[in-house]
């Protein structure tokens, strides 16, 4: 089996180096980088497995990397950032982050956070962490909400008739809430399906993934709960 390649931004040398060497040792190949336009650049010619970026890097911010990844791929990144409660964390996650690490990290957590995201990906066409796809409520695996139709199977959602994008995270979103439309889900049992945590985690990564959910099928489609968490009108 080929290596995952994991692209690494960080422009301070010693946490690169050190982190690329530690990635190594667990089996990862590294590409490892010191700014965003460099990273980018990387990033088009090596077509990692998954990027890991640092908000704060020169030429082009991580944040803005971020973005200029998303807008050509569905490839898993996850942000570093200094401090948990720092608006990068939000920024980054609402530019097409799908999860992040708090600086100084634990080589050991980094590692855990980077297979815990691939794990997801690698199934993102096989449904629902933590017990398989959901059954589907309507002939070939097609749910349909309105004018929202998941197709289970096939991966693919549209609405009104129009194709709808969604990365990978978004996409197991959608089907935690489509397996049970009008069922009210907690941000910790969304944390612990969707994202694979198990422990805790922060719920601003659930918040700011149904928001561009929301953007994509409606903003109407799913109702927040104050105090529970969220749910899917059928």
């Amino acid at each position: 089996m080929a290596e995952t390649h994991v692209l690494f931004v960080e422009d301070d040398d010693v946490i690169r180096e050190a982190t690329q060497l530690a990635l190594e040792r667990d089996g990862f190949a590294v590409t490892a980088v010191p700014d965003g336009l460099t990273g980018l650049e990387a990033f088009r010619a090596k077509q990692p497995d998954i990027a890991l970026l640092d908000v704060m890097v020169p030429g082009l911010d991580g944040v803005s990397l971020c973005r200029r990844i998303r807008d050509e791929s569905t490839v898993p990144v996850i942000m570093l950032s200094a401090r948990a409660d720092s608006i990068d964390v939000v920024l980054g996650l609402e530019a097409g982050a799908d999860d992040y690490v708090t600086k100084p990290f634990d080589g050991a957590v980094l590692v855990a956070r980077i297979r815990a995201v691939l794990r997801r990906f690698g199934h993102a066409s096989g449904g629902r962490a933590g017990g398989g796809p959901p059954e589907p409520a309507a002939e070939g695996g097609v749910l349909v909400f309105g004018d929202l139709e998941v197709d289970t199977e096939g991966m693919e959602v549209r609405r009104g008739g129009a194709q709808v994008g969604l990365t990978p995270t978004e996409m197991r979103l959608l089907l935690e809430f489509s397996s049970a439309p009008g069922t009210v889900l907690s941000r910790d049992k969304l944390l612990e399906r969707v994202w694979d945590y198990g422990w805790g985690g922060d719920t601003r990564v659930v918040d700011v993934h149904v928001q561009r959910l929301r953007t994509k099928i409606g903003q109407d489609r799913i109702e927040t709960v104050r105090g529970f968490g969220y749910k899917l009108r059928g």
